[in-house]
């Protein structure tokens, strides 16, 4: 494979900005969707702070946040991008469409893994006179730990890809450089070598999750 269109600055630049991207929004959707999956965890059917009307409006944002494709998140929300950051563009315009579509993701994971969590740790802390905060701080999340570094571990898998398509509104980084030269200018080698870099970056992210998740295991 020949690789004369390749500019190794570039890629390099463009690597540097595909992990600032997925560094920026994978905080800030744990910030945001960690609580989230919290609350749609305790108002549920059964639960400490069971609420069905907040747990139906909940769910009913997460369920359309989720259910809108990407790249149509991407341009809907310009001007709520350019409000908050100034720009649309680069790393700084592609983070808040990032974070907006991966932090329900992982609010679904996170109580997905709570449920898992044994009702007898639950009922036993309460027996001890716990209140409710302590409850979740001190059993209920400790006790969800491996199953919530896992939904992380997905969720940072899956804003790679999201980077990727938001090369498509100019948002830098690998995709933005596999769409630009690789797909448009019809250079192979360069798509193959920012495909190539994705997938390194994807199984990295996967080994660090699944050596952590053993490492916070109870089992």
């Amino acid at each position: 494979m020949s690789v004369s269109n390749i500019d190794w600055s570039e890629i390099g630049q463009a690597t540097i900005d595909t992990l600032s991207m997925l560094g920026g929004s994978l905080v800030l959707t744990i910030a945001l969707g960690l609580p989230l999956g919290v609350i749609l965890f305790l108002t549920g059917k059964g639960q400490m702070l069971e609420n069905k009307v907040a747990n139906g409006l909940l769910s009913l944002l997460v369920n359309v946040l989720r259910s809108v494709p990407f790249v149509i998140l991407l341009i809907v929300m310009i001007p709520l991008t350019v409000a908050l950051v100034g720009t649309s563009l680069g790393v700084a315009g592609a983070i808040p469409p990032l974070v907006v579509g991966a932090a329900p993701f992982f609010a679904r994971l996170v109580e997905t893994a709570l449920r898992e969590v044994d009702k007898g740790v639950i009922e036993a802390s309460f027996a001890m006179g716990a209140k409710r905060r302590q409850v979740v701080l001190g059993a209920l999340l400790p006790e969800a730990l491996p199953g919530l570094v896992a939904a992380a571990t997905v969720t940072a898998v899956a804003l790679v890809s999201y980077t990727a398509m938001a090369g498509v509104v100019g948002a830098g980084g690998l995709g933005d450089l596999a769409i630009r030269f690789g797909y448009q200018r019809f250079q192979t080698d360069v798509m193959i070598v920012t495909v190539v870099l994705m997938l390194v970056l994807v199984q990295v992210l996967q080994m660090i999750g699944d050596a952590v998740v053993r490492r916070v295991s109870h089992k």
